[in-house]
């Protein structure tokens, strides 16, 4: 369930006011959670509607394949799997997409062409977005300009658990930026 709050971030982005928007941001409440999911444990759900959810859910999931030893053969096996998961079951639901490094972005566009399913990117220096903005956006660039449809980007988590959150936000709108 969305978490809606009235507070918008501040129009002049400064490291001050980006840490007075965070702070005033709700906090989770982990009891409450807690109670939520012990309580939907309990409900009885019907066969159809299982079905139904369990669809939808692998519908909003990528199927990836993220190994340094990834080649052009493994990702067109992995997308051949994204668009017939069942051949026995041409039914069967289909992943959203299929997620890969930037330089395998065209080999899965091409594979998928036709199919519908998107193809995702780790662009941004995976896993640990330690890497100069310069690296992070030729990174999106690239998997932008082979046909990728949607950019998981890795956030600097050095910056980030230091503190320098205005870092991580302005590397967070120039990636966007470079997303058009």
């Amino acid at each position: 369930m969305p978490v809606s709050h009235t507070a918008s971030a501040p129009e002049a982005m400064t490291d001050h006011a980006l840490r007075a928007f965070l702070r005033g941001l709700p906090g989770v409440d982990e009891v409450g959670a807690r109670a939520r999911a012990q309580d939907l444990s309990t409900r009885s759900v019907k066969t159809t509607a299982k079905a139904q959810a369990i669809d939808l859910a692998i519908s909003m999931v990528d199927l990836t394949t993220l190994e340094g030893a990834d080649t052009p053969g493994k990702v067109r096996a992995l997308c051949a799997k994204a668009a017939l998961p069942d051949p026995a079951d041409r039914t069967a639901p289909r992943v959203g997409a299929v997620c890969v490094y930037p330089d395998m972005v065209a080999t899965a566009v091409a594979a998928l062409d036709g199919t519908g399913i998107g193809v995702a990117s780790v662009a941004t220096a995976f896993p640990a977005g330690r890497a100069p903005l310069e690296v992070k956006l030729a990174d999106t660039a690239r998997a932008v300009a082979d046909g990728a449809s949607e950019i998981d980007m890795v956030i600097d988590r050095g910056a980030f658990l230091a503190g320098d959150y205005l870092k991580v936000f302005e590397e967070v709108v120039a990636v966007k930026q470079a997303c058009g």
